[in-house]
């Protein structure tokens, strides 16, 4: 089993921040820090998924301390519909390609997707890394 089964078999749970279960945040959170030696970002379990506005000011604090960029691996893709911040992902590289990996609901499990394909499905997408 490689490190990205385990995410791969990971469920749906809104606050969730791991072991087996995540929400969104709590998938991008875990693995940038423990795959990409990343600083281990703010929790946010009380953002939920139903709220927007909070889960966008939750961005706002984030993005703040980071920069954008093209993807890379340990890159975080934002996800936007007009001005709201409404899914967050994390850019993995397995070797073959950059990849986007994310959870997004109860209903699908985790999934892994080509750049331009996951780019396809969000209207707006932002990629940060942490300032240099």
């Amino acid at each position: 089993m490689t490190w990205i089964d385990h995410y791969l078999r990971a469920t749906y749970q809104d606050g969730a921040r791991g072991p087996d279960r995540y929400d969104c945040w709590g998938l991008v959170r875990e693995v940038r820090h423990v795959i990409y030696g990343k600083r281990l970002l703010p929790s946010w379990g009380d953002v939920r998924n139903t709220q927007p506005a909070e889960f966008t000011r939750a961005y706002r604090a984030e993005a703040a301390t980071m920069e954008e960029c093209a993807p890379e691996a340990g890159a975080i893709a934002a996800c936007f519909r007009g001005s709201l911040c409404l899914h967050v992902a994390v850019v993995v590289d397995l070797g073959e390609g950059l990849r986007v990996l994310e959870i997004r609901n109860a209903k699908t499990s985790a999934r892994l997707l080509r750049l331009t394909d996951f780019k396809r499905e969000y209207a707006r997408v932002i990629y940060y890394r942490d300032k240099s």
